[in-house]
This record gives structure tokens, C-alpha cells and sequence, in this order.
């Protein structure tokens, strides 16, 4: 038999009515009523009915009670036939089924709490929604991009689903402090097929990334000819190239060379001879193609235009256009002009590239052109407008060009016993000059003390042309020829480097016309100091600093003016 007390509070009864007894109570009914109820009053409550609403009583077998602050009398010993009646005998059972409930209580509770309001709703989820929900998960991070510069150093972008080519080398243009001269370039390369394209400004990174294999990567890189084309078609679209689609032979007029190719309703095409790699073999065919809106194509009976002799070799919706890095020998292709047309949805196999090769390098330079003007048509040409209507906008809110520091600069005149404003702009600019060519003359004899002297020479114009983006020290011909063909042959693009034949002279790497050429740098001594001449001394230079500029400005004897540095930047 069970016994339970519970602690009366004082009243004014006496003290030995201060605890009450009930005896043979149900346990099962009272563990009904712990996990219904979170007061012990229903405990109390099994043994009769409630006299209030509002205030539980605690009922006897005789019917009396508590009521207000009155002590209710000692219940008598019921008898057997009423105990046997209304009460039932008490069975073992254990504790652990209360925790049970208990436990699953507090677990079911969370879940009928309210919604808890979002203080900040601007920093809500993208569905917009206020409330903050209990069970919400937070939303998946955005893809990450791996970017590598040309020394093989990698930077981690974070790249939304939305964000283009053109948006990434912006970022990277302003986190690494590089000039914005919207030339450069996110690479697609593939090293173990050995291919790369240069993406579009307007192509989307996360599509591209998710076709590329584990061993392919993003490079950032400059490519001057990215749309040299534009300013010069000419150079990129020979004449005996050109044909319309139609049986007619005319050819295409030159004034309306890109107007063509922009509108989708002409038909101009590009054809000639190329050679391709036979499936599976290693040997190369000769055949005569032609590229138009629709694809690439190849005549099955010589040069013929029948559609009946035309078989499609890719479609350009599909396809994307790469230049091929691992030179000849792998491929044991026929020349070394060779480029790539690849699937551009999935990942490729090695059997599914179709490998062409050009004549020479203007050849594949019209058909690889040709490629991206038929491809993506209208858009190329938005994208080589907006950088120069962005700083065209620019430019009419942010007049003078030049900072509030240098608009404030004069030019003047200490010559005479005053000081005078030189006004004229003309005046101003070779006053500059000479005085930057006095300053160059005299930094070049320095001796111990700080005084001039031309008995030592100072080693600063022998390394200060180290510091220059356009200068890349010791390398091999071979690597200077490739780092002008990654950045695109377009005239005036240079580089210079250590000569391998002289230790102490210079060489200039220059492209002209599609053609690399190099042009040797020689030390002259002249009265105890050391000049630099392209032209066996008749133009000579205090530095190469001094000869670059020189270049810059006049042809000279090169073929062309230096226009475009070859450079490389670590990320």
C-alpha cells in the first residue's frame, strides 16, 4: 500500500490537521494525469468530483472537505463494501514511462512554437520571407573558381551564377592593382588535351566550369587581339577567303565586310583548304571546307558548293573553337597552325575533337575569327562597345580627366632672374622632356659622396629596366615567341629580354603582321659611359627605359611603333 502526503499551508487549525493521507491510490491514473496535467492538484482530484471550478478540493469517502481556509476533519477507515466499490487495488509500474512522456513532450513542443519575427528583413533569405522559421536551413554558398596567372600562382574567386567572364577579370583587375584596358582575358585551358580559348565577356563562368574536367583550369591573361578585328579587318579576312553562300562567285565588298557578318540575314561564309585529323588514326587529310551560319562543312568531291558533296562536320551552337598548345608532334599534324573545334556540352574525349590545321597563321586566324563572328554574332560587338560607352559616361561626369593634383600644376620658367608661367602647351612639353633628359644625363656619374663623376658609373640604368612589366629577363626565344602568341599577334605587341649570344646586350621581341621578329640591343661606350642602340649606334640611349619610349613614340627603324607590352602578372 502506497502512502502519499502533501504539505497544507499554516492555517489557523490546529497542527495535527496539517497533512493529509490518501491511501490505495491509483498509480496508473496518477501517471495519466502527470503527463495531461502540470499540477499535482489532479492527483487530488481522483478521488470524487469537484465541488468548484476554480478551486480544486480534496474529496473523502465521507463527502468532506476543504473549503476556503477550514481544515477538513481526518478521513474515517471506509468500509469494505464502499472500498471495495470505488477503489482498486495499486499495480507496480515503472518510473521511466513519466520520462518517457516528459521527453516526448519536449520534443514535440518546439514545433508549436510561433514563428519568430526577423529583426532585420533585408537580410532575409532570397524568397523574401519576414519570418524567420525554426526549422529553416541556411541556403547553399556560391561556387568557388580557382583562377591561375601565367606563373602558375591560383587565386579563389567567388563566382555567383550570374556573373560573366568580363565581371571576373574586373575583379581580378582591381584586386591585384593591374591597368584596365579592357584586354583581358579568362583562359579555358585544358593541359591534358592540350587546348584554350579565351572566354566571351558575355559568357557565364559556372556553366563553362561545370563541363570542365578535374585537371582543366581558368588562367587570367592578357589577349591584345581579342577584338583587334574590329579595328582592322582587313588584316584578318583575306580577300581570296571570302565568298557568299549563293552560287554566285562575287565577292564579298571590304566596306561591308563586317556588316555582313554582324547580320543575320547575309550569308557571307568562309572557305579553303585545311587539313584534318582522320578518327582514331594519325594521319591528316586534305579537304576543301567551308565555314557559314550553320556550320562547318566539307566538300566530298573537291571544291564543290553542291549540297549533295557537302558533309557537316560541327555544328556552331554546340561547339566551341580552341587553339591547340602541344604543338605539332603530338598530333604529328602537317604544319603548326593548328586549332580545335570541341563539343562544348559535357566533357570531351580525345575522340570527339575534330583537329584542323591551317596553311599559315593568317589562314587560321580568319577561320578561327570567322568562327566567333558567326557564332555569337551581334554580341561580340557589344561587347567591344560597352567598356568605350562606359567611360564615355565616365568621362562626362568626371571632367578634367586628370586629378584635382595635377589640374593645379604649372609649368615654369626659372631661367631668367624671375620666374615666369609658361603658357604655351607646346612650350611646356619640351621643356618637360629636356629637363627628364638633363635629369637621366646626370643620375648616370654618381660617386661615393653623391657627387658627379665619370669614374663610376652608376649600376642604376644597368637594372632599372628590370622593374618593367615589358621586360622578362633570361628566357629562351621559343618562350618569348609563345608569350607573344598567347597574348595575340596583333602589330606593335614586344617584349624585351637578355640576349642569349651576348651576355651584355638586350633583344626586342616585336610582332608585325602575324610575323615575330627580333631586333638586337647593343652597348656602345662613348667618353666613359655606356649607351644603348637598336640602330648600331646611330640612336643612342642612356637606358632601356629611355629607348622604349623612344619607340613608343617613332618607328624608326622597326616596322612598326611598340604599342602593346607583353606582360605577366602574379595573382
Amino acid at each position: 500500500m502506497y502512502h502519499y502526503y502533501r504539505a497544507i499551508p499554516q492555517t489557523t487549525c490546529c497542527s495535527s490537521h496539517r497533512t493529509e493521507c490518501i491511501d490505495d491510490v491509483d498509480l496508473e491514473a496518477l501517471v495519466n494525469d502527470m503527463a495531461s496535467l502540470s499540477s499535482y492538484e489532479s492527483i487530488y482530484a481522483t478521488c470524487g468530483t469537484q465541488h468548484s471550478d476554480s478551486a480544486p478540493l480534496l474529496h473523502c469517502t465521507d463527502g468532506s472537505g476543504l473549503h476556503g481556509n477550514r481544515a477538513a476533519p481526518l478521513p474515517r477507515a471506509p468500509s469494505n463494501k464502499v472500498a471495495a466499490h470505488k477503489l482498486r487495488r495499486s499495480q507496480p509500474m515503472h518510473i521511466h514511462a513519466v520520462r518517457r512522456l516528459q521527453e516526448e513532450e519536449l520534443q514535440v513542443r518546439p514545433a508549436s512554437l510561433p514563428a519568430i519575427p526577423n529583426p532585420f528583413p533585408e537580410l532575409c533569405s532570397p524568397s523574401g520571407s519576414p519570418v524567420l522559421s525554426p526549422g529553416s536551413l541556411p541556403q547553399p554558398s556560391e561556387p568557388y573558381v580557382r583562377v591561375f596567372s601565367e606563373d602558375g600562382v591560383g587565386k579563389v574567386v567567388e563566382v555567383p551564377a550570374d556573373m560573366t567572364a568580363r565581371d571576373v577579370c574586373q575583379f581580378l583587375v582591381y584586386k591585384n592593382h593591374c591597368l584596365d584596358d579592357n584586354c583581358w582575358s579568362l583562359v579555358e585551358h585544358h593541359s591534358l588535351l592540350g587546348l584554350e580559348r579565351c572566354l566571351e565577356d558575355h559568357e557565364l563562368v559556372v556553366p563553362v566550369q561545370a563541363c570542365m574536367s578535374p585537371e582543366s583550369k581558368f588562367l587570367f591573361r592578357k589577349n591584345y587581339a581579342k577584338y583587334e578585328f574590329f579595328r582592322n579587318p582587313l588584316n584578318f579576312f583575306p580577300e581570296q577567303m571570302l565568298a557568299w553562300c549563293q552560287e554566285t562567285n562575287d565577292s564579298i565588298p571590304q566596306s561591308q565586310l563586317l556588316q555582313n557578318f554582324l547580320n543575320s540575314s547575309s550569308c557571307p561564309e568562309i572557305q579553303g583548304f585545311l587539313y584534318m585529323k582522320e578518327t582514331g588514326r594519325k594521319s591528316w587529310k586534305k579537304l576543301y571546307m567551308f565555314l557559314r551560319r550553320s556550320g562547318l562543312y566539307c566538300s566530298t568531291k573537291g571544291m564543290s558548293k553542291e549540297p549533295r558533296h557537302l558533309q557537316l562536320l560541327s555544328d556552331l551552337e554546340d561547339s566551341n573553337i580552341f587553339t591547340v598548345t602541344t604543338g605539332r608532334k603530338m598530333h604529328n599534324a602537317p604544319t603548326d597552325y593548328q586549332f580545335c573545334i570541341k563539343p562544348s556540352k559535357g566533357r570531351t574525349e580525345l575522340k570527339e575533337l575534330k583537329m584542323l590545321c591551317a596553311e599559315d597563321e593568317q589562314s587560321r586566324t580568319c577561320w578561327m575569327t570567322a568562327f566567333r563572328l558567326l557564332k555569337f554574332g551581334i554580341l561580340l560587338y557589344q561587347n567591344y562597345k560597352s567598356p568605350h560607352q562606359r567611360k564615355t559616361a565616365i568621362s562626362n561626369f568626371t571632367t578634367p580627366v586628370r586629378s584635382v593634383s595635377e589640374n593645379s600644376l604649372v609649368a615654369m620658367d626659372f631661367s631668367g632672374r624671375t620666374g615666369r608661367v609658361i603658357d604655351n602647351p607646346v612650350e611646356a612639353q619640351s621643356a618637360a622632356m629636356e629637363e627628364g633628359h638633363t635629369w637621366r644625363k646626370r643620375s648616370q656619374r654618381i660617386n661615393v659622396l653623391g657627387s658627379p663623376s665619370p669614374l663610376h658609373p652608376s649600376p642604376l640604368s644597368s637594372v632599372i629596366h628590370r622593374t618593367q612589366l615589358w621586360f622578362h629577363g633570361r628566357i629562351m626565344r621559343e618562350e618569348s615567341h609563345r608569350m607573344i602568341m598567347q597574348q595575340g599577334q596583333v602589330d606593335g605587341l614586344f617584349l624585351l629580354r637578355d640576349s642569349q649570344s651576348n651576355p651584355k646586350a638586350f633583344v626586342l621581341t616585336l610582332c608585325h603582321h602575324q610575323k615575330i621578329k627580333h631586333f638586337q640591343i647593343l652597348p656602345f661606350e662613348e667618353e666613359g659611359q655606356v649607351f644603348f642602340s637598336l640602330d648600331d649606334g646611330s640612336t643612342k640611349f642612356t637606358d632601356l627605359i629611355h629607348l622604349v619610349e623612344f619607340y613608343q613614340l617613332n618607328r624608326g627603324v622597326l616596322p612598326c611603333k611598340l604599342k602593346h607590352p607583353c606582360t605577366m602578372v602574379a595573382l
